[in-house]
């Protein structure tokens, strides 16, 4: 059984989408983070970073419970644990980590910052946080529409990655984004198809606050 320490944000989400198309039994404990939970000490000793998601895995590779954190280094361990969705070879396996690098590197923090921004009082700081930072989110999803155009799924052909559940965790965060899907096409039938998975459907659903 996997313990998900998280919250309803696009971290969180990445991870219950994850876990829920590696068909992994899991639990979720909510870590309420606007209610300072994850600074609680027992957090603490499986998060060092005070951040979530993380997660314990009670079968653990040598048969003992281990944590993870870090949304990425969670989804990593997943594939490796179910050898799904991460190619065998080198080449599709450096694709898939250039993504969900690129993820984590940009398609998070950038609009993570627009969010911010969005909940502060108007004036001139908040107006040129939303610029700059809702300019930099826009050319990432350019980015994102330029590798969909012409392929199912970001880094692999056939089925979906670990970097595809990473990206769509902040992209299932759009429209607070201030961004019309409409506009980048690729990236609009790239998430259609996605929601169109059952089980990313339900990774999505699952009550996580």
């Amino acid at each position: 059984m996997i313990t998900l320490y998280t919250y309803n944000t696009p971290n969180g989400r990445k991870i219950s989408v994850a876990l829920e198309e590696m068909g992994l039994p899991y639990e979720v404990k909510v870590i309420d983070i606007t209610k300072g939970e994850q600074f609680g000490e027992a957090f603490l000793a499986i998060a060092p970073n005070n951040k979530i998601p993380a997660i314990v895995d009670s079968d653990g590779p040598d048969g003992k419970p281990v944590s993870v954190f870090e949304s990425g280094a969670i989804l990593l361990y997943l594939a490796e644990k179910t050898g799904k969705f991460l190619p065998s070879d080198v080449r599709g396996r450096t694709a898939v980590y250039e993504w969900l690098m690129w993820q984590m590197a940009g398609f998070g923090p950038m609009p993570g910052q627009v969010h911010f921004f969005l909940g502060q009082p108007e004036g001139p700081a908040r107006d040129f946080g939303l610029e700059r930072y809702g300019k930099e989110t826009r050319r990432l999803y350019g980015v994102l529409d330029r590798q969909l155009n012409g392929r199912d799924f970001v880094a692999t052909r056939g089925e979906p990655s670990i970097a595809d559940f990473a990206i769509l965790g902040w992209a299932w965060r759009h429209e607070r984004h201030k961004v019309d899907l409409s506009e980048f096409p690729a990236v609009k039938a790239w998430y259609e198809r996605m929601l169109a998975r059952p089980a990313v459907a339900k990774g999505l659903e699952v009550k996580l606050a």
